[in-house]
């Protein structure tokens, strides 16, 4: 068995142990995930003083004799009592201090814990000042670091290209010198939010023997109105869309088609193929024939059709029913042109009988380069590539399954897509889910919640035969869980999962942050009593696999910050619907990411 050894787990915030009260105040914590080091307290130790019986003799008739000995003692004395009497008071209106007799030992001990507090009080007010004071210039520096880079997207966001294919100049920005990486800020603030949080705990948990009736601390500390929680702020705050696309105009011919074929893997694969094959009737001047529901998924009960043309402003896509009642009995894919050289197309005998049983007759099928079948790997192609290979005067082409296919990928990909459209996103759920997941959100969520897809079905072999697995043990994926709720404060979680029970139990009893369990709701099933899903039980479409699942991804496209699992398709259909929609936060991640499984089964 392979084994890998888990780091040591973060001090609880929310411990009661006072020395580890004082270890957190005191000591820096620079990494939320890093163990915290051995905290040794420096022993005092103090020289005592024998007071002889005439000492006090001696002293007072040399401070009678010099004025000066007179007054270097009473200077420092009314000094202290000035700040005690002036600067306590103004920072500590409405504290309470109940008087006690002064001959009870007990109360002198009870005088001087209080006097101790009141100062911890002062010493934490102005900790807490410089923490704001931190707080706000790091406000202005990750604006300047956004002007000078941009702000980079989340690690799994691929870099946008911002250039046109028909520039020929390029104009150099000046930069200012050592800007500092978007990621060592977003940690440093993460840090600094965490260290105003606790210093305000702390402050409320000594304020609490001397708060006056129902009088809050709010009401006695001056910046209880600073917020550094929820959507709207610096770590977790929205990802700015990009200023430009790369992109180029879809308007196709009315007389020639591309008819899309889309195999492998299950719903959010054939999306990703269906993507690609837009990018490709756009540099065809084509339109696509979306597949038959005999061949493929039905597309009109989960996708919007209509708004892909609306997007475009005029028809770029129909139907395979539309196409079949332009063309009667006389369907005819003419040529066949592989982008996939093995298996050609990606189409087996199977899927070649299933569409000539829809009445198509089908051309000679050939690839594009031959030679790649020899490759274990696709190539990489550009534009181009392409448009020698696969411009055709035929009136219907084929070109395959296009999941695999590996073209301009950083252009096909960037938020919005390839194509000039006026929408934010070409591909998206159908209104009716669309309008379901708002009433889900509005009935379970509210507006500041986050998302995690946690794909466990299938995955554990699926990661372990990855050269870094992704697959991590239920504790370390609720410490990573943990760390994000931290950061977002939300007080929800959205679990889209397909783990069995025994697992999402377990990660629920650990979720738990001060001591207070983060709820991981996921989606209910079906009861007439609840009106948020009756749009698609009215409209029949509740109850289907494949709604359902778009479902989800809108539910979690809609939340505040989003986890997903690394290498799965459906999280990253869940990120392109977030870039799409300007959803996408900086505290967006893959679970556990940069991370390695603490424990690593053997593969078989």
């Amino acid at each position: 068995m392979a084994r890998r050894d888990s780091p040591p787990a973060s001090p609880s915030p929310s411990s009661s142990d006072d020395e580890e009260e004082d270890r957190r105040t005191l000591v820096p914590q620079n990494d939320s995930t890093a163990a915290a080091k051995p905290f040794h307290r420096r022993r005092l130790s103090y020289p005592a003083f024998e007071i002889s019986g005439d000492l006090p003799a001696r002293v007072g008739r040399r401070l009678w004799s010099s004025k000066h000995y007179l007054l270097a003692v009473s200077l420092p004395l009314l000094l202290v009592l000035l700040f005690f009497s002036f600067d306590l008071g103004r920072l500590f209106r409405g504290v309470s201090v109940i008087p006690v007799a002064s001959s009870s030992s007990s109360s002198v001990a009870g005088d001087r814990m209080r006097e101790a507090e009141l100062h911890a009080l002062y010493l934490l007010k102005n900790q807490q000042s410089e923490l704001l004071r931190l707080w706000n210039l790091t406000v202005s520096a990750a604006t300047a670091t956004a002007d000078a880079a941009s702000f980079p997207s989340p690690p799994f966001l691929a870099p946008n290209s911002t250039s046109s294919p028909n520039s020929t100049t390029s104009r150099k920005v000046d930069r200012p010198n050592a800007a500092i990486p978007a990621s060592t800020m977003d940690e440093f603030r993460s840090t600094l939010i965490r260290q105003i949080k606790l210093n305000k705990q702390i402050q409320g948990a000594l304020l609490s023997s001397h708060r006056l009736g129902n009088l809050s601390s709010e009401a006695l500390d001056e910046n209880g109105s600073f917020d550094v929680s929820g959507p709207g702020t610096g770590v977790c705050r929205k990802v700015d869309r990009p200023a430009g696309r790369r992109t180029i105009e879809w308007k196709p011919k009315k007389d020639r088609f591309l008819f899309a074929i889309c195999l492998s893997g299950q719903m959010s694969n054939h999306l990703i193929c269906l993507e690609k094959h837009m990018f490709f009737a756009a540099l065809l001047d084509r339109i696509l024939v979306l597949p038959s529901s005999k061949v493929d998924y039905q597309y009109d009960r989960v996708l919007d059709i209509n708004h892909i043309n609306e997007c475009f402003g005029r028809k770029v896509v129909i139907s395979f029913e539309e196409f079949a009642e332009m063309k009667k009995n006389k369907m005819r894919i003419n040529r066949f042109i592989c982008y996939i050289a093995s298996p050609p197309c990606y189409l087996d005998e199977e899927h070649a009988k299933r569409l000539k049983n829809l009445g198509l007759s089908l051309g000679k099928i050939e690839a594009a380069w031959p030679e790649d079948a020899k490759l274990k790997t696709q190539k990489k192609r550009v534009v181009g590539d392409i448009m020698p290979k696969f411009a055709s005067n035929d009136e219907v082409i084929a070109i395959g399954d296009m999941f695999y296919a590996d073209v301009e990928e950083e252009w096909v990909m960037q938020p919005g897509g390839p194509l000039a459209h006026k929408c934010k996103t070409v591909i998206q759920p159908s209104r009716l889910i669309y309008l379901t997941a708002q009433r889900f959100v509005q009935t379970f969520l509210g507006s500041n919640f986050i998302a995690l897809h946690f794909r466990r079905h299938g995955f554990l072999k699926f990661c372990n035969v990855k050269k870094e697995s992704c697959f991590f043990p239920v504790p370390q994926a609720a410490e990573c869980i943990l760390r994000t709720v931290e950061k977002a404060d939300a007080p929800v979680i959205y679990l889209s999962t397909d783990a069995a029970e025994s697992e999402t139990n377990l990660l629920q009893s650990l979720v738990v942050l001060n001591d207070k369990q983060v709820p991981l709701v996921k989606r209910p099933a079906h009861n007439s009593a609840e009106k948020w899903d009756a749009l698609l039980y009215r409209n029949r479409l509740g109850g289907d696999s494949q709604v359902e699942a778009m479902l989800d991804k809108t539910i979690c496209a809609l939340s505040t910050v989003f986890i997903g699992s690394s290498g799965s398709t459906f999280t990253e259909d869940i990120i392109r619907l977030r870039r799409g929609w300007e959803s996408a936060s900086h505290c967006d991640e893959y679970l556990c990411q940069g991370e390695l499984p603490n424990y690593i089964a053997e593969n078989e």
